[in-house]
């Protein structure tokens, strides 16, 4: 290979690599599998080698784990954290077992050696027959973390990070219930233990049974569902996901005297209370710790939790020193990798599911193949991108694996084995159960991410949309919360649509044979449902849960037209006022003041395209015609004519972005937000950089810290009610 064509393909794989560590760590998204992966990082090590002087710091071979996410302290471990090098291959493990011995200038044990049990080997000073002894323990799937104690109190969890440092998630350590918080027994002063969080099987698949029917897409496998755990700001949701945690190694140990090797060291911090694997197998040959890879591949699709491979290191803390290290890993240990099991069937159909939330599913039915122990006729191809980008098409031959051994996903078609009349996959125009419009969601490059249904009354979403129409923030139903809804639904009463709410009084007699219902409950939802009917223009937007259409943006929509028909004679344009550049043109909709400054509906052009096309095709005509003849009032309370939509140049507030965060004596969040956005400015739930000001009341949480850290002016209650318009303060 000639240099020109070197600095390509490093260039190639640096930014596919970098993709892939991005996709897999930061969005959970994994698109290469583990070995693909190690091969292409194999491959590039290999260029930068033999071409230095493409040498790049910031290149993936310079990397040990993930990025700091940025959501949570970053500290600095006090002994990196070093990744493991891999391979898939024996004669690599006899390779490296000959170089340690090499290094060490002993000799290794010949034969099949001997293997004793991680407690039977402990202790025992034992440096193996040939004057090495090596450890193989299970390589867990999921994410590593270093704990550290202080006289035997948990004090911080950290993740790998970038090897130097990473970020401290001690509250969600905290959570999981396998760490232990205190130590038994004589604890070191200082110590710092390394392991792995993962999730185990059982929980896994119950964690995914959720997702699916939240209509949430769900984790690819373990290791990819612990990290996006321990990435949550809130530790109630690690709690929930039941992570487990196992040892697998040590930082700073202070005083480190009393542990002689790794053996010694497991068997300590079990005895404190630190859960191990308790396959961990002390061995002296190198060919019985192959026989003992492949011994292990057998049982281990009986373990509670996901393994991909074996590592092997050599036990002797004092030999560990002398072998040392390379600049990302130990020559003391090798991680033996599993290739993950791989067949071939045939792609039969492919199905469209429609989740709750409009997402269409593109599902591939399958001839039934057994891998890694069960029987496989369907799996999620997630969506219509990665459909076409694999080119996979009906009647293909095609590989499947099951990632992380949990869950089936089709790789690629077999295009020797293509038959003539294969046929592709056309992607739905509208929805496959309603016939309502679709959005395509895309990612830089036009690579198509996700199809929705957005019409708010399709059959498999009406049940969510009910619920979410007659909460209190939308049209605020007293008594019609989701149980009463699927009473009502599950008796055969009509409440298939938002209008049917409307027409529930027709229906009283049957509410009241409804159980627990009675007289004055039945009366009170009655009144409730008539109420509603006057609660204007925004809340039906709001409720009617439109795609982009939440209730800040239904809010600004309403103050912008005086009634539905208004608002369906708008263009794109009027839609999206961030798209007009003119200041004419601004004003005439009604933003008086400099246009980089005006009020947003919150639309985009992109956005503002969806929102029209819904609110013009024939489903939501259908809806909207429903919801007059049930007497629903589709006018806005909250209009303002052009002139009257000027903000006063001397409010405080004017043009600002705010975030309100923890809890204000004197004024519910909701009715603060109104109050703030009527003076001008544009309240968001997130704080960034363009944030102008946060107001935190008692218990702010992570929102004032982030503001902190970018140096966003933060204003407590009294502030807020000194800037306050004296008519608009609370009595």
């Amino acid at each position: 290979m000639n240099e020109k064509d070197a600095k390509a393909r490093i260039e190639s794989l640096r930014e596919e690599l970098t993709r892939a560590n991005r996709a897999y760590y930061l969005k959970q998204k994994p698109f290469l599998t583990d070995r693909e992966f190690d091969e292409k990082l194999a491959e590039l090590a290999t260029l930068e080698e033999r071409f230095p002087r493409f040498d790049d710091p910031a290149s993936p071979t310079r990397r040990v784990g993930e990025e700091a996410s940025g959501r949570f302290a970053t500290v600095r471990h006090a002994v990196p954290m070093l990744s493991i090098d891999n391979t898939y291959s024996g004669d690599e493990v006899r390779a490296w077992a000959q170089r340690v011995a090499k290094q060490l200038g002993v000799s290794l044990a010949s034969g099949s050696g001997h293997a004793e049990s991680l407690f039977a080997a402990a202790g025992d000073g034992r440096t193996g027959d040939a004057g090495v002894r090596f450890v193989c323990d299970p390589k867990i799937d999921g994410v590593a973390m270093s704990l550290r104690y202080e006289r035997g109190v948990l004090v911080r969890a950290v993740t790998r990070g970038d090897g130097e440092k990473g970020d401290d998630i001690t509250n969600n350590a905290r959570a999981i219930g396998a760490i232990p918080l205190r130590l038994s027994g004589d604890a070191p002063a200082v110590l710092e233990i390394r392991g792995e969080a993962y999730i185990p099987n059982e929980q896994f698949e119950r964690i995914n049974d959720e997702r699916e029917a939240d209509d949430l897409e769900p984790f690819m496998n373990p290791r990819n569902a612990c990290a996006g755990t321990l990435k949550q700001l809130d530790p109630k949701v690690v709690a929930s996901r039941r992570l487990g945690f196992v040892a697998h190694g040590r930082g700073e140990v202070s005083p480190d005297a009393r542990f002689e090797g790794y053996t010694d060291f497991l068997a300590a911090i079990r005895a404190m209370g630190v859960p191990i694997a308790g396959d961990a197998t002390a061995i002296d040959s190198v060919e019985r710790v192959l026989e003992w890879i492949e011994e292990f591949d057998r049982a281990r699709a009986s373990l509670p939790y996901a393994v991909d491979g074996v590592v092997v290191r050599v036990d002797s803390f004092a030999q560990q020193g002398s072998l040392g290290r390379t600049a990302k890993s130990p020559r003391w240990c090798i991680a033996y990798k599993y290739p993950a099991e791989r067949k071939t069937t045939v792609l039969r159909d492919v199905v469209f599911q429609v989740g709750k939330t409009g997402k269409i599913t593109p599902r591939a039915m399958l001839d039934a193949v057994l891998i890694a122990g069960t029987t496989v006729r369907h799996a999620s191809l997630h969506n219509f991108g990665l459909l076409a980008e694999r080119d996979l098409r009906l009647g293909d031959t095609v590989v499947v694996e099951k990632a992380g051994e949990i869950i089936p996903q089709v790789l690629s078609p077999v295009l020797e084995l293509r038959p003539k009349s294969a046929r592709r996959v056309k992607p739905p125009e509208s929805c496959p159960v309603c016939e309502g419009p679709v959005e395509i969601e895309r990612e830089a490059g036009d690579r198509e991410t996700a199809r929705r249904c957005v019409n708010p009354e399709c059959p498999a979403q009406i049940r969510e949309k009910l619920i979410h129409f007659a909460g209190r923030r939308q049209m605020d139903i007293d008594g019609l919360g989701e149980k009463t809804i699927d009473q009502i639904r599950e008796a055969g009463l009509p409440l298939d649509a938002f209008a049917d709410v409307f027409r529930l009084r027709e229906h009283r007699d049957a509410l009241l044979a409804l159980d627990r219902m009675g007289e004055k409950k039945v009366e009170n939802l009655l009144e409730g449902i008539e109420a509603a009917k006057s609660r204007g223009l925004a809340r039906v937007l709001a409720g009617m849960g439109i795609r982009h259409v939440g209730e800040a943006t239904a809010k600004q929509l309403a103050r912008m037209f005086p009634d539905l028909d208004a608002l369906l004679g708008a263009s794109v344009d009027q839609l999206a006022p961030k798209a007009i550049k003119k200041k004419d043109d601004a004003e005439a909709l009604g933003f008086a003041r400099d246009p980089k400054d005006r009020p947003e509906t919150g639309l985009g052009q992109l956005t503002a395209r969806v929102v029209h096309d819904y609110l013009h095709s024939p489903a939501a005509k259908k809806t909207f015609d429903a919801l007059r003849r049930a007497g629903v009032s589709l006018s806005s309370e909250d209009y303002r004519p052009p002139e009257a939509r000027g903000v006063k140049p001397d409010s405080p507030f004017a043009g600002k972005t705010i975030v309100l965060t923890g809890t204000l004596e004197s004024f519910e969040r909701a009715d603060l937000s109104s109050l703030l956005e009527s003076l001008g400015a544009k309240v968001t739930g997130s704080v960034s950089k363009k944030t102008d000001l946060v107001i935190a009341g008692e218990s702010a949480g992570s929102k004032l810290d982030k503001a902190r850290e970018l140096g966003v002016d933060v204003w407590d209650e009294a502030a807020l009610l000194a800037a306050l318009p004296p008519e608009t303060r609370p009595v």
